[in-house]
């Protein structure tokens, strides 16, 4: 028998990270997939590979928080800067940087594009299948249509001044990256998606990098999620 006195653990433990235990965000598959280090294991593998001691990073669509928290949480670093269009989203990401006492990871409502202004973002029932494009299916019930700021990459990218970028921004690489002068990064961590940019846009992401001196880095590569650096 369980003491029911006993209070619950709030959070869900992935690697070593504390994820509050919000019915919202993590259910089903998420919380099998945090608890059992599944989630987002790519992508780690790959970040780890790229990040040290005082980088400034940038993440470019933050979802859940688990990239901005695992970077801060595994270096010292001067600070990561996340960017989520999701507003429900943004007060979860702040709790799970406050689980994890972190002073340096900051996440802003917003996405980046190439100048300042708006765009429609539609919030869906199950928040994590939220997107910028509607879909079929979407009814009044089950979606809500949200006006999201849209922020001066270029000016983002020059106050910031990262060392490092993550990107999952469901197919907005291809036309974001070739834009950006990415010449201070020394690494970056896309995550490609060529069910939507086609050939030509994975062209126009890795031109971009090779563009800003960045090289492809197979033992950080995993299919879809490519990693570059400056230096092996």
């Amino acid at each position: 028998m369980t003491d029911e006195s006993q209070p619950r653990d709030p959070f869900v433990i992935s690697k070593g990270m504390k994820f509050p235990k919000d019915g919202h965000f993590i259910t089903g598959k998420l919380r099998a997939a945090l608890r059992e280090n599944r989630y987002e294991a790519k992508e780690a593998q790959c970040i780890l590979k790229l990040v040290r001691d005082e980088d400034t990073v940038i993440e470019l669509g933050a979802g859940i928080g688990f990239m901005s928290t695992l970077v801060a949480t595994r270096r010292k670093l001067k600070n990561v800067f996340a960017f989520e269009a999701n507003p429900a989203l943004i007060p979860y990401i702040q709790a799970v940087h406050e689980a994890n006492e972190l002073t340096n990871a900051h996440v802003t409502h917003g996405i980046l594009g190439k100048r300042n202004g708006s765009t429609n973002f539609y919030v869906r029932s199950n928040l994590l299948s939220s997107s910028m494009e509607p879909i079929e299916g979407d009814t009044p019930e089950n979606t809500e249509e949200v006006k999201v700021d849209v922020l001066n990459a270029s000016h983002v990218f020059k106050e910031i001044k990262p060392t490092i970028l993550i990107a999952d921004i469901e197919g907005a690489e291809a036309h974001l990256l070739p834009y950006l002068d990415l010449t201070g990064l020394r690494g970056a961590m896309i995550e490609l998606h060529p069910q939507y940019i086609g050939p030509e846009g994975v062209n126009a992401v890795f031109r971009a990098m090779m563009d800003a001196g960045l090289a492809y880095y197979s033992r950080g590569s995993t299919h879809k999620v490519v990693c570059f650096r400056r230096a092996w």
